[in-house]
């Protein structure tokens, strides 16, 4: 009995044994990924500086929208100053985003050789089974590269987009790397044009 139960841990490990690789992997590519952005960028003055202005422009521009004066001249003055902050916070979110891209190349250039790495360990291998049954392109992404039709076969491919993804947001989220809740709102390196201006 005890023999039986043994040869199935056995066979249930080595069952999930390539999906815990690449999610190791996975992990282990994340960490190096943030230290190459905090030798990069997170330990310098300059990303400091930016990211503490776009705090400050953001926690102002919140309490200026709250305020509900009642005068006209009032309310034509506050928009103004609205404006102004508004075009500081998108420049400083812009330069944040310029100033993050130089890491960008080398997070990517990892990035890709880590993919390499692993496709040529699992390539054409079922790596994990999916719990339900993908559609459309959700399908082509996950049975990438896979013999069969079981569509609940899950490739190295889309486990690993899915491990990149939300291992390393959480991970920037607990290391406190995350963008300042100011930048999304600026726009980035593409902002929409303003309407205002139109």
């Amino acid at each position: 009995m005890s023999s039986t139960t043994a040869s199935t841990s056995i066979l249930s490990s080595l069952r999930y044994s390539d999906s815990l690789t690449v999610v190791g992997i996975s992990f282990c590519t994340a960490i190096v990924c943030e230290c190459i952005s905090w030798l990069l960028i997170y330990r310098t003055n300059s990303y400091k500086s930016l990211k503490s202005s776009i705090d400050k422009a953001s926690k102002k521009l919140e309490t200026m929208k709250t305020d509900n004066p009642t005068k006209i001249s009032l309310k034509k003055s506050k928009t103004k100053k609205i404006d102004r902050v508004e075009t500081s916070l998108k420049e400083s979110s812009r330069d944040l985003s310029l100033f993050k891209f130089k890491s960008g190349a080398v997070v990517a250039l990892v990035l890709f050789v880590v993919f390499g790495l692993l496709n040529s360990l699992f390539e054409g291998k079922v790596v994990a089974k999916l719990p339900f049954k993908p559609f459309g392109i959700v399908m082509k992404m996950s049975h990438r590269g896979l013999v069969g039709d079981d569509a609940t076969d899950c490739s190295m491919a889309f486990l690993y987009f899915l491990c990149s993804i939300s291992i390393r947001t959480n991970l920037q989220k607990f290391l406190g790397f995350s963008p300042p809740r100011g930048a999304a709102a600026g726009g980035g390196l593409f902002p929409m044009p303003d309407p205002k201006t139109n």
